[in-house]
C-alpha cells in the first residue's frame, strides 16, 4: 500500500500551508514597513518577549520633545546679553525672574500645542490610511465576488476615456 504522506492531497495541503506561512511573514514585514515609514533605519519583522524602554511610545515621544526647563538658560544665553547691550536695565532681578518664568510657561504651552497638533496630524494620517486600506479591501472583495461585472465596468470606463481623448 502507498505511503499516505506522499498522496497528492497531503502534498497539496503541505504546499498550501507553506504558502500561507510565507504570506503571513510577508504581511508582518509590510506592517513593519508601514509602522516605520518614513525612516532611514532598516526594517525587520522580529519580535521580542523582553520589554525594553517605555511601553508607551507616544509618552516617550512627548517627553523627548519637551524642552528641559533647567537648560532653557543655556539654550538662550544671548537674550541677557542683548538686553544688557541695549541698556535695558529697568528690569529688576525679580521682574527678570518673573519674565523668565512667564517665558518658560509660554514655551511649555507652545510645546503642548505643537504636540497636540502633531498627535492630531498623526491620528488623521492613521485614520486616512485605515480608510484607504478598508476601501481597497472592500473593492477587492467585490471584484472577487463579481468578476464579470467588474470587467464590464472597467471596459465601460475605458471606452468613455478612449472616446473623450
Amino acid at each position: 500500500m502507498a505511503n499516505p504522506n506522499e498522496s497528492p492531497a497531503v502534498q497539496s495541503m503541505r504546499k498550501e500551508q507553506a504558502e500561507q506561512r510565507k504570506q503571513a511573514r510577508k504581511g508582518e514585514l509590510d506592517k513593519a514597513i508601514e509602522d516605520t515609514f518614513p525612516a532611514s533605519d532598516p526594517v525587520s519583522a522580529t519580535h521580542t518577549s523582553i520589554p525594553a524602554g517605555r511601553s508607551d511610545v507616544e509618552a516617550a515621544e512627548r517627553v523627548k520633545r519637551e524642552p528641559d526647563p533647567a537648560r532653557l538658560d543655556e539654550q538662550y544665553p544671548f537674550v541677557d546679553q542683548a538686553l544688557n547691550s541695549t541698556g535695558d536695565t529697568a528690569r529688576s532681578s525679580d521682574a527678570s525672574g518673573v519674565d523668565r518664568q512667564g517665558m518658560r510657561s509660554l514655551q511649555r504651552e507652545a510645546s503642548r500645542v505643537a504636540e497636540s497638533a502633531s498627535e492630531l496630524a498623526s491620528g488623521s494620517a492613521r485614520l486616512a490610511k485605515a480608510e484607504a486600506r478598508t476601501f481597497v479591501h472592500d473593492l477587492e472583495d467585490r471584484i472577487r465576488r463579481q468578476p464579470l461585472t467588474a470587467a464590464a465596468i472597467v471596459a465601460g470606463i475605458a471606452f468613455v476615456f478612449g472616446a473623450t481623448r
